[in-house]
């Protein structure tokens, strides 16, 4: 439809909208960082983001929905990064130390949403819980396809199923998550998270 001067110009409301709720995201995670989820408040969000409360909740429908979204766009990126951290065409323990150390170095990068992901999540109710439920099924079906590539096929090894999987995601979340409190550097796990890997999933496992 073409807008005529007598009609409301709507044709950048998107765009606006997206700048606005980019902008809460990313003081979520400042207020985050400051404060700790706990702690922070919508009033820290919309201070740091220089907005409204009014603007906040066009967007949100309170603080956890608002932290609920960064984490889901976080662990979208982290998946993003490990897919394309990760030579397909590479030797078959190669690509293993390349996913870790993708997704290590995402846990590394901002440590304190990290943290706040594993730790508080947990106690924030359905929502949280769908979060925790989805990002879990992402990492699972990314281990999955991750070890179904040829040259995993050409070593004569089997892909770890569900359960298998769901031990490498689990554990390996909870030792960032562990390294982080007691102020440790992440990548430092970057050894003993590659050795399991190869051990869980290496010709020598029998399941």
């Amino acid at each position: 439809m073409l807008v005529t001067r007598a009609d409301p110009d709507t044709s950048t409301e998107p765009a606006v909208d997206s700048v606005f709720r980019r902008r809460l995201l990313d003081a979520m995670a400042d207020a985050v960082r400051e404060r700790g989820y706990k702690d922070a408040t919508v009033a820290d969000v919309v201070r740091i983001a220089r907005t409204s409360r009014r603007t906040f909740y066009e967007h949100f429908a309170d603080k956890q929905d608002c932290f609920v979204a960064l984490l889901t766009e976080r662990n979208n990126d982290t998946i993003r990064q490990i897919y394309e951290a990760v030579d397909v065409t590479a030797p078959w323990d190669t690509q293993i130390r390349q996913a870790i150390e993708a997704w290590i170095e995402a846990s590394r990068v901002d440590t304190s949403i990290t943290l706040a992901w594993i730790r508080d999540t947990p106690a924030l109710g359905e929502r949280a819980r769908q979060l925790h439920r989805d990002a879990a099924e992402a990492f699972i079906t990314l281990i999955q396809e991750l070890t179904t590539t040829p040259e995993f096929q050409s070593a004569g090894m089997h892909p770890p199923n569900r359960q298998m999987a769901t031990i490498l995601f689990g554990g390996f979340r909870e030792l960032i998550a562990s390294t982080v409190e007691a102020g440790g550097d992440v990548t430092e796990i970057t050894g003993v998270a590659v050795e399991t890997a190869l051990a869980l999933v290496g010709p020598r496992f029998s399941a």
